[in-house]
């Protein structure tokens, strides 16, 4: 368990309370994890984000009317701190009966009040359901390789011995898989997952990919964890020329969780998966 996520709401009974509370919010610093993968805040080997979207978003209007709508969250993946998913939950619930002028209103407070947690700007779009029904679900990019015969028989940690390549072979390719899961580090709670890797580089044999990502199917560790170490295991197998890897989590108490993390700077999508 992270030391810091002992002392968060996360795992323990909490009473929802439903006017604006911003001290709801509980940072978990990334210098321990990054140590763990040994990385500091000067040595980041990639850029990315981490897209929060929150379904379960209201507010009052100043008549007193609610209002409902979908959140969207870009926190920075070199921002000192990860905001502990209850402790969010248990902040957006705050807004339920709290009155804002107007959505910029609420945009700006949620900005101010996530910003501070984090440690570096966060990016915030409130969204009306009609826009976000009307760009439906995508597919990740790529060949999906989950109807690969592999045979696996660990499960309990990440087993970056599996993956293979052919440094012979130089590829350019995109490649996906919905069998990623992983627990979560408190609560032990089953996190849901896809994800996706593009990069070129000394070609990647897909199975081998395709057993490693099954071997975090018992691993205990937070969703952007998972995906770094993903990216850094492919890093130095790979030595590409260029990498990206990002997941995309199902949601739990309203709240998904999408971390992005690459080599390049890229316009990341945040679009959502039939899962989500």
């Amino acid at each position: 368990m992270h030391p810091a996520a002992e002392h968060s709401p996360l795992g323990k009974s909490s009473e929802y309370i439903a006017t604006y509370t911003p001290s709801l919010l509980f940072p978990i610093p990334r210098t321990a994890k990054w140590a763990e993968l040994g990385l500091t805040a000067e040595t980041l080997p990639y850029k990315g984000l981490d897209f929060w979207n929150c379904f379960e978003l209201s507010w009052l209007l100043p008549s007193g009317k609610p209002v409902v709508a979908i959140g969207e969250f870009s926190i920075p993946a070199d921002s000192p701190n990860i905001i502990e998913s209850k402790s969010f939950k248990l902040y957006l619930n705050s807004l339920n009966q709290t009155p804002f002028a107007d959505t910029a209103s609420l945009e700006s407070t949620l900005a101010k009040d996530l910003s501070a947690a984090a440690g570096k700007t966060v990016g915030v779009r409130i969204r009306s359901l009609k826009e976000v029904e009307a760009e439906g679900v995508v597919a990740l990019p790529g060949e999906c390789i989950d109807d690969l015969d592999i045979s696996v028989s660990t499960y309990e940690h990440p087993r970056p011995d599996l993956l293979r390549c052919d440094h012979s072979r130089v590829v350019e390719e995109s490649v996906h898989s919905h069998l990623l899961k992983s627990n979560c580090p408190v609560t032990s709670q089953p996190d849901w997952g896809s994800v996706a890797v593009e990069y070129r580089g000394a070609a990647l044999h897909h199975a081998s990919l395709l057993a490693y990502i099954v071997s975090f199917r018992q691993h205990s560790d937070f969703h952007e964890q998972c995906v770094e170490r993903i990216f850094l295991d492919l890093q130095r197998l790979l030595k590409p020329e260029k990498l990206t890897v990002f997941a995309r989590y199902v949601r739990r108490g309203g709240l998904d969780i999408n971390p992005y993390r690459s080599t390049e700077e890229v316009q990341l999508p945040n679009h959502r998966l039939v899962r989500q």
